[in-house]
């Protein structure tokens, strides 16, 4: 029996060194005796079995298996013992050891699947949308109704009842807007948009803050004061380039104080009126954000401390600039577009706008003091003529019949109507300026042109002089005289600033001015040569 033991183990020691080369280091050796010594030192007895503590002999007659392998009497595969593995103790080695049991192996029938832009971050139970559109993934039977499908349900539902309410849309009818009211939605929402946009000022109906005029006079300005304006020479460079309104600049108009003109004030669509030093550094003064809408017509008081603005929230404000209160507030009937203080009684103005009726008010009451109506939709300016007993206005009436209604002269104390066979020809007139120093006054037409009338009754218009080149096209485009009354200054829808000869009605000289149209200019009373211009885009520049 010892000695089938030894030839057992014998074979168990050639199936090692027959299995790898690389196996250098054994679990365990033998001696003389038979025995196996571990490597934790502990000597067992040849009879134990290394898997199971026992060794299962095979009995007489049954022949001994190959090298590396036994089998039992049945016929069934023995696998090989783990050496140095027993009750007792563990062998530090585990390279050589076999299960006493053969192990189940079990195949994975398919692959995990991947993460996809479709799987990844979902749920292990979610299909994919074009899985289940394609019926490439089928449910089990036994498996419940995932969430996926109601949803789907329910997005189906919801592009069905998309489709009705779309294709019922597209049935309806949609009534029609005039062309006018189309624009004035349209500037609502442009002017809605570039809420967030706006400079930081004053909110509507707060005062903002007070701006200080003290008795500082520019030192650009304070030589010309005591001295007679000289003639007035053509501008060819720009001082200042005037950049803050959000929109479009609609006028301009430098101080009427001769000591204080070096103060611009500008309107514009923004819903804001500015106050600039023009003149100095070019820099803003104040921003003063008091209407809702946008600001068509602002005016300087004559007293210099105080601007009345009117804006299409059919609002009236008249602002102290030391103070920063609002001295008159008033509301109108219409949306403004015109005002022009009194030229004898400065508590007195006139507003018109989008309405067939001119109100004088009296800034002392805060009242309406007297109307003038005519058969008009819209005054586009305001002037008036000799010690404010009379005046003018012009209005958007040019059909055929209505010709002679293009410029009325009225009676400023009983709103009677002096004289309107003025303008017999097809065109509207969007502003109107008087000549400093003749008994005449201009008229910007629609024709792409200037006309000059009579500021006497019967107001004829001149047939030898007329001011062409420059376009209108639709544009408020402002006018001016000098100050010395020899040259004339008008924009043009083009962006170019012309300028006439008054006597010979010849082009002095055209100026690049800006990229937009150009709707206002203005000369400066005190500094010759300086020229304010402002344009559609939103800019201003001061020429010298």
């Amino acid at each position: 029996r010892t000695a089938r033991t030894l030839s057992l183990m014998a074979s168990l020691v050639a199936y090692d060194d027959s299995d790898s080369e690389a196996e250098t280091e054994p679990a365990g050796s033998f001696d003389a005796t038979g025995q196996m010594k571990d490597t934790s030192g502990v000597a067992r007895p040849p009879e134990k079995d290394f898997a199971s503590g026992t060794l299962d002999v095979p009995k007489a007659g049954v022949q001994p298996t190959k090298h590396g392998s036994c089998e039992d009497p049945g016929g069934h595969r023995l696998p090989l013992a783990q050496l140095g593995r027993s009750d007792r103790g563990s062998c530090p080695s585990q390279r050589l050891q076999w299960p006493g049991k053969e192990p189940q192996v079990t195949f994975p029938i398919k692959e995990p699947s991947r993460s996809s832009l479709w799987t990844s971050h979902v749920p292990a139970s979610h299909i994919p949308l074009a899985a289940a559109r394609f019926k490439q993934v089928k449910l089990s039977r036994n498996f419940p109704k995932s969430s996926f499908c109601a949803q789907s349900e329910s997005e189906t539902v919801g592009k069905n009842d998309s489709s009705f309410q779309k294709k019922k849309c597209e049935d309806c009818v949609v009534p029609y807007t005039p062309k006018r009211l189309r624009q004035l939605q349209a500037l609502s929402t442009e002017t809605g948009n570039s809420k967030e946009m706006e400079p930081q000022g004053p909110p509507a109906g707060r005062a903002p803050a007070p701006l200080y005029v003290g008795p500082r006079v520019s030192e650009f300005i304070q030589p010309y004061l005591n001295s007679h304006y000289k003639e007035t020479t053509v501008p060819r460079k720009v001082l200042f380039h005037l950049r803050g309104h959000r929109g479009p600049v609609n006028t301009i108009q430098w101080c009427p104080v001769l000591s204080k003109s070096h103060m611009l004030l500008s309107t514009s669509m923004d819903k804001t009126f500015k106050v600039w030093n023009a003149v100095d550094s070019g820099h803003c003064l104040q921003t003063y954000s008091l209407h809702t809408e946008a600001v068509r017509a602002a005016r300087w008081a004559p007293c210099g401390r105080r601007i009345l603005s009117g804006g299409f929230d059919f609002a009236l404000h008249l602002t102290d600039l030391e103070t920063g209160t609002q001295l008159f507030s008033g509301r109108s009937d219409f949306r403004i577009t015109t005002l022009k203080f009194h030229p004898k009684d400065h508590n007195i103005f006139l507003c018109g706008g989008f309405s067939s009726e001119m109100k004088a008010w009296d800034i002392r009451t805060g009242k309406v003091m007297r109307s003038y109506k005519a058969t008009i939709q819209q005054t586009l300016d305001i002037l008036f003529l000799r010690e404010g007993s009379e005046f003018l206005s012009s209005t958007d009436a040019s059909t055929r019949d209505s010709a002679d209604r293009t410029i009325i002269a009225w009676d400023f104390r009983t709103s009677a109507k002096i004289s309107n066979q003025i303008f017999h020809e097809r065109f509207t007139c969007p502003s109107l300026a008087l000549h400093p120093r003749e008994p005449v006054f201009l008229a910007q037409t629609n024709g792409n042109y200037l006309a000059l009338f009579s500021t006497v009754w019967p107001y004829r218009m001149s047939r030898r002089r007329r001011y062409e080149g420059h376009k209108v096209e639709g544009y408020s485009v402002g006018c001016e005289c000098s100050p010395g009354g020899d040259l004339l200054v008008t924009g043009s829808a083009d962006g170019r600033v012309l300028m006439y000869s008054f006597r010979t009605a010849s082009r002095a000289c055209t100026l690049q001015g800006h990229t937009q149209a150009c709707v206002g200019t203005t000369y400066h009373p005190v500094l010759p040569s300086v020229l304010a211009t402002c344009s559609w885009g939103g800019d201003m520049k001061i020429w010298h």
